[in-house]
């Protein structure tokens, strides 16, 4: 990660994907804690450089979880997110347990920004590099 940081990527992203309770069976083999710690050491190596997480909802999470995520990103120095709706690939993946309202998105959005994201983007369509090239 250091090697990464000190090439000086416009933004390093590391995608959180869902909230604490569902790490498990939506993430296998990944961890909430070691997520957030991999932002958190890359702004302790660079404290300029721009983080970026994304979140993908309809796993079954609530919105009081996804504010909790959100929460724990500021935390960690995270600057910008995206939220977007999970959308099953295959048979093999995990099924939508629902489908998030554009009217959703938006109160995701304002939430983001009330907390000081710098830059959010949340929608049904979004995905974690939903207009990258934008915004520097």
């Amino acid at each position: 990660m250091e090697a990464v940081v000190k090439a000086k990527p416009v933004c390093f992203n590391h995608n959180l994907e869902t909230v604490k309770r569902l790490q498990g069976p939506v993430r296998r083999g990944a961890k909430y804690e070691r997520s957030l710690h991999v932002l958190r050491y890359v702004k302790a190596v660079d404290a300029s450089m721009v983080t970026k997480s994304g979140l993908m909802v309809g796993h079954g999470e609530s919105q009081a979880e996804l504010i909790e995520a959100m929460v724990d990103l500021r935390a960690v120095g995270c600057d910008r997110i995206t939220i977007g709706q999970y959308m099953r690939p295959s048979l093999d993946h995990l099924p939508v347990q629902k489908y998030w309202h554009p009217t959703e998105f938006d109160e995701l959005k304002e939430i983001a920004r009330n907390l000081g994201f710098a830059h959010v983007r949340s929608g049904p369509l979004v995905r974690s590099s939903y207009h990258a090239g934008e915004h520097p």
